[in-house]
């Protein structure tokens, strides 16, 4: 696991799905070269679908915009390393 320590930089996500958030991030910088922001990025995806249910949608990159809709409880905006990662299920 890295040692770096993840920031909220904005959620409405339960806590323990917060911590599982960050955690697969974590895994997914383990597994993946941090220029890899589409497999980190799909890591996530794929264990939040296998964990909470299809339909969830990640984002990984240092710079990037967005707008969307998402499921109330379901969003979470954090950094960890160098990299920000936004994690939502679609309405």
């Amino acid at each position: 696991m890295l040692e770096g320590k993840a920031m909220i930089e904005d959620t409405d996500m339960p806590s323990k799905m917060q911590i599982q958030a960050m955690a697969y991030a974590s895994e997914a910088l383990d597994l993946y070269d941090v220029l890899d922001c589409k497999s980190i990025a799909a890591h996530i995806k794929k264990e939040f679908d296998t964990r909470y249910g299809g339909g969830w949608q990640c984002v990984v990159g240092s710079s990037f915009g967005c707008f969307f809709t998402h499921s109330k409880g379901t969003f979470i905006y954090f950094t960890l390393e160098t990299l920000n990662f936004l994690i939502f299920k679609g309405v």
